[in-house]
């Protein structure tokens, strides 16, 4: 195989597609390999096809496959000049770094969340901690690490050793936002939105116990349930009908992108219960909607949000008193996203780090 200058290796997901386009479209297409090795579903997240696109998936992995897997990467791999790493969930991945750490130097890992909190959320068995030791070991070699929070940088540094350069950048188009024209959402009752996806990090039922304590019982809930675990969704489904009845509405299935925003449009508050960075696409749309959050205070991306001046509420103070954001604040938030979060700043990142 040829020479690439930059090698991506992919944790496939529903935001990886649109960030090929942006490369495609921004940069010069001919240096770049994506290789896939893990990731989502390609029935519902479809990998394209392209002679810089290697699809891998699955098919080396395992512990006794990370020879054959050695033998794919490590030509390719040598003669890059940098090696992105989009995300680091998988153990394969790790151990190919452990027993091959000549190329760490010029690793730069995009830090997705769930893998850099994986510190605290994996349960504490023996086998979790040599994955713990291995990854730390990795970590600590990697020349850089990529978000948009700086916060995940420095805890990545306190719970890894990580010693790599901090790069700031928006990492991909789904945490962009775009000033677009919707249809004006017309609804007598407040309409608030709970969580991002069928996952149990959302913890929907905190959520929807602090919610049924309101004395304003006129809400109406739409809670995204298309992403994730199947299973979950239907116990989060469940619950709320059963707590909101006729006023909980669940989204089970896909939609498209702008049909997804046409619901955001008719939010007037959003709920994320969250304990760790998540669900950050949702939250900037919402913001740049104009639109009420609420989060836990003491998350990094909530930091990050109020240090660039945006209006973030904590979940804590939830009340009686909902209603839609101030005028003056919401047009202020919807300045500081615009002005933060384009797709000219995410291309200006990327250009930066390649």
């Amino acid at each position: 195989m040829r020479k690439f200058k930059i090698v991506h290796i992919i944790n496939n997901d529903k935001f990886i597609k649109p960030f090929i386009d942006v490369i495609e479209e921004n940069f010069d297409s001919h240096e770049h390999l994506f290789i896939f090795l893990y990731g989502a579903d390609e029935d519902n997240y479809p990998i394209p096809k392209s002679e810089n696109i290697l699809n891998i998936n699955n098919q080396y992995l395992g512990k006794k496959n990370i020879i054959k897997l050695s033998k794919v990467l490590n030509p390719i791999l040598s003669k890059s000049d940098k090696i992105i790493l989009h995300s680091l969930f998988s153990i394969d991945l790790i151990n190919y770094f452990y027993f091959n750490g000549e190329a760490l130097n010029k690793c730069y890992w995009v830090m997705w969340g769930g893998d850099l909190y994986a510190h605290v959320t994996s349960k504490k068995t023996m086998r979790n901690a040599f994955g713990r030791y291995r990854k730390s070991q990795v970590i600590k070699k990697i020349g850089g690490l990529i978000t948009y929070i700086k916060g995940d940088y420095e805890l990545a540094k306190e719970w890894y050793g990580a010693r790599g350069d901090y790069h700031e950048c928006l990492m991909y188009p789904s945490n962009t936002f775009e000033e677009i024209e919707l249809p004006v959402a017309e609804h007598e009752s407040v309409t608030l939105l709970v969580g991002n996806s069928a996952d149990s990090s959302n913890n929907h039922f905190e959520i929807f116990e602090k919610l049924a304590l309101l004395d304003d019982k006129s809400f109406r809930v739409i809670c995204p349930l298309s992403y994730g675990d199947v299973e979950y969704a239907k116990e989060v489904a469940e619950e709320g009908r059963k707590v909101f009845r006729q006023r909980f509405i669940p989204l089970r299935d896909f939609v498209s992108y702008q049909d997804y925003l046409k619901i955001l449009a008719q939010v007037d508050i959003a709920v994320f219960g969250h304990k760790r960075q998540q669900g950050m696409g949702n939250i900037i749309t919402l913001l740049g909607l104009g639109k009420e959050v609420y989060m836990r205070s003491d998350l990094t991306s909530c930091q990050m949000f109020r240090d660039i001046g945006v209006q973030i509420y904590d979940i804590e103070s939830i009340n009686t008193d909902m209603h839609s954001l101030d005028d003056s604040i919401s047009r202020a938030n919807v300045a500081v996203i615009a002005a933060h979060f384009s797709e000219e700043q995410l291309i200006h990142n990327w250009r930066k780090i390649f």
